[in-house]
């Protein structure tokens, strides 16, 4: 069986950008995208899919997350926001962190997700903890092809809702 450290070596240079405009064409199209006020993005890495041009979308707010020692945290965000570079050298916004509960929908980066809707992602487990207890709906929007049948889940991996894919 292959290892989540197999799996990330495989994935983590997969570029997945090339897939950003269809994914959100096909995020907008949900209900749970229409009926979210609030919503958690992810600021991209090189070959992650770029959801950034739904900052474009008025009727909604957007949130980023912030790093704090182990912990994610969920602060307001605007496409012409300061962002500053973290230690795990992402860009964060430098608002103030918010309620996680004020976060309709969030949306989860992922190196590959599988079938049950368990994600691979980098392996700080900085989503997982934030994921535990929040209310809201969580989706990861990855390329079709990285479905895969396992991504080797351990007892504290949180899965997903839902998966938009290409």
């Amino acid at each position: 069986m292959t290892s989540k450290q197999e799996l990330r070596a495989k994935y983590k240079n997969y570029d997945k950008s090339g897939y950003s405009e269809l994914i959100i064409k096909k995020l907008k199209e949900t209900e749970l995208y229409k009926g979210a006020k609030n919503i958690m993005i992810y600021y991209p890495l090189k070959y992650e899919v770029n959801l950034l041009g739904l900052l474009n979308d008025c009727s909604k707010k957007f949130y980023l997350p912030k790093t704090d020692g182990k912990n994610l945290l969920c602060c307001p965000y605007s496409k012409d926001d300061k962002l500053c570079l973290s230690l795990y050298k992402t860009q964060e916004p430098k608002t103030k962190p918010c309620d996680k509960d004020t976060i309709d929908l969030v949306i989860v980066p992922a190196l590959a997700c599988d079938k049950n809707n368990y994600r691979l992602g980098y392996g700080g487990g900085f989503y997982d903890r934030f994921l535990k207890d929040f209310s809201g709906k969580k989706i990861c929007c990855i390329p079709k092809v990285l479905i895969l049948d396992t991504v080797c889940k351990e007892n504290f991996d949180i899965p997903v809702d839902f998966v938009i894919t290409d």
